[in-house]
């Protein structure tokens, strides 16, 4: 599909402005600090808070400015070269103006043949914009996503990262022009409104706003494993069962799940195997060490024959 769109270059995504590098008004600095001071406290080492700093910068500003990347050097005691670093290597950093709602669309496998690409294509089209790209009024940045970890609900597509599942082309204009209409748009799970895209922020950099608790966490298609599991009794495997007798071998760390094939699963009949193996005789081997029935017998019978 031709467009005459999606042609800015990298350079001029990252370019930092002229205008982006002003310094803050005394009272935004202020609240920055003040802010910025408390998201340091939780951390043992100060330069761990930039991530959630370069989040705040964006809550003020709507992307990673120069002037943020100035002032969060400034109190991490880093160099503006090292805040750039990390504001450039993730993509929820924005070195440019943001929209105030970012749309994701998932094109990943499987959200790409259930009608993720057919939702791109549309809602592309239908706003005039590419990857990374802002509609004029300043409302939507649209994203092509790699993945929005809902894979149950394909396709699903994001705003400001809340989830809209099992959706469709159509229903993805209406959701986008709704959001630029200033309209109630409701998700699907989460919270009961949409945030813009600065309120969102100010949430990653730490600071809550009430909005947890509302709405569905998750939905029926993410809790059937869950209640198949209670229905039959089924609770995580810990490892070889207390009724085999063998010591369980150390989990690999992150791993609880036991499988037929898996290493802690061989492991005991390895042992087992190991302390059969060492039943038989050795030549030389001492009577006083034939210590199982089994052995025992061998070791009579070769004094009978001799």
């Amino acid at each position: 599909m031709a467009h005459d769109f999606g042609l800015q270059t990298a350079s001029g995504h990252l370019t930092v402005s002229e205008e982006s590098k002003a310094p803050y008004p005394d009272d935004v600095e202020a609240q920055f600090r003040a802010d910025a001071a408390e998201v340091v406290a939780r951390y043992p080492e100060k330069r761990s808070a930039l991530l959630p700093l370069l989040h705040l910068v964006q809550s003020v500003d709507g992307y990673v400015t120069g002037r943020g990347i100035d002032l969060c050097a400034d109190i991490l005691d880093l160099t503006t070269a090292e805040v750039s670093g990390v504001a450039t290597f993730y993509t929820q950093y924005k070195r440019h103006p943001n929209g105030e709602y970012t749309v994701g669309v998932c094109t990943n496998t499987l959200c790409a043949v259930m009608g993720g690409d057919e939702i791109w294509e549309a809602v592309s089209e239908h706003l005039g914009v590419g990857h990374d790209e802002t509609t004029d009024d300043g409302k939507i940045t649209l994203e092509r996503v790699e993945c929005n970890a809902a894979c149950d609900y394909a396709p699903v597509v994001m705003a400001n990262w809340e989830f809209f599942d099992n959706q469709t082309p159509a229903s993805t204009i209406e959701l986008v022009d709704g959001l630029r209409s200033g309209a109630d748009v409701r998700p699907t799970r989460g919270p009961n409104s949409v945030c813009t895209f600065k309120q969102v922020s100010r949430v990653l950099a730490g600071f809550h706003d009430g909005l947890a608790d509302e709405g569905v966490g998750a939905g029926p298609a993410s809790l059937v494993g869950l209640r198949v599991a209670r229905e039959n009794g089924w609770t995580a495997p810990e490892g070889a069962t207390a009724s085999s007798g063998a010591t369980s071998a150390p989990t690999t760390p992150g791993n609880t799940e036991v499988t037929p094939a898996s290493d802690e699963a061989k492991a005991p009949k390895a042992a087992s195997a190991a302390v059969k193996d060492g039943a038989d005789d050795t030549p030389g081997e001492d009577d006083a060490e034939a210590t199982t029935p089994a052995k025992a017998k061998r070791t009579t019978a070769r004094k009978k024959d001799s």
